[in-house]
């Protein structure tokens, strides 16, 4: 086989595998991460170098890999976007997690959140309890959203804290 070609297969096979163990294995798993899960990481992502490039170490090689990464990426979100049942299958819809105050513990079990995790995301936002909070949604994205309501102007209030690590669920 065509060097480049081999290349080409190989890396498309790894982004194919690694996008649907993602899927299968949870987001969640690439969500807050600790010391654990970026050993994980590291350790994943050199384990899937050679895979992709194989014995081709050069240059042309890693470029090409990485360009077939890119395209590879291009495509499944061009897919996602066209294809609303492809979207479902790679990303699930939003889960409201508290409500008028009142946590939804069913949500909370089903993206394996705690409540302290929880609690954590909402002191991120200015809110002290819980109580407080109108609405709150763990977003596509990974993200928590925070509705809440000042107390003295009665005015809804809506922060939107972007992670560093996504926390991505299941």
């Amino acid at each position: 086989m065509d060097p480049i070609l081999n290349v080409v297969v190989r890396s498309l096979c790894v982004y194919l595998f690694m996008v649907i163990a993602i899927r299968l294995f949870g987001k969640n798993q690439l969500s807050q991460l600790n010391a654990g899960d970026i050993v994980l990481l590291l350790l994943i992502s050199n384990a899937v170098q050679n895979a992709m490039v194989g014995q081709d170490t050069s240059l042309q090689g890693g470029l090409i890999a990485a360009l077939v990464l890119f395209l590879a990426n291009f495509i499944l979100k061009r897919l996602m976007f066209s294809n609303h049942s492809f979207e479902t299958f790679m990303e699930d819809d939003p889960v409201v997690l508290i409500k008028d105050g009142i946590v939804d513990q069913i949500a909370l079990n089903r993206v394996k959140i705690t409540e302290s995790e929880l609690e954590e995301a909402i002191r991120e936002h200015g809110i002290d309890k819980i109580e407080k909070v109108k609405l709150s949604v763990l977003e596509v994205d990974g993200n928590i959203s925070v509705v809440s309501e000042d107390e003295k102007s009665k005015q809804t209030h809506y922060t939107r804290i972007k992670r560093k690590n996504k926390r991505k669920y299941h």
